[in-house]
């Protein structure tokens, strides 16, 4: 019995230390996103782009005003592209 019972104390141990380890590993700050219209290349958008598409990587065009790519909180608007700035709306 004393066995039995030395294993399962092991067994729960190593359980424990094994989601302790796991969770060290996730990032503790994540960086705020902001949706950025119209600097997506075609086919890299993260979501919707709009009407005629579903989702992530439907966008038909480069930098296609109505398709949006998550960017760092506050860069949206300072994104150059060859249409003009990005946009936090639909362009």
């Amino acid at each position: 019995m004393n066995h039995f019972v030395a294993t399962a104390a092991l067994t729960l141990a190593t359980l424990a230390s094994g989601v302790a380890m796991a969770q060290d590993k996730q990032p503790m700050n994540k960086t705020a996103v902001e949706k950025c219209y119209g600097v997506s290349m075609a086919g890299q958008n993260d979501c919707k782009a709009g009407e005629g598409t579903t989702c992530a990587g439907t966008a038909k065009m480069d930098y296609q005003g109505n398709a949006w790519k998550n960017v760092p909180a506050g860069t949206c608007t300072s994104i150059k592209t060859p249409r003009g700035m990005g946009s936090l709306k639909p362009v």
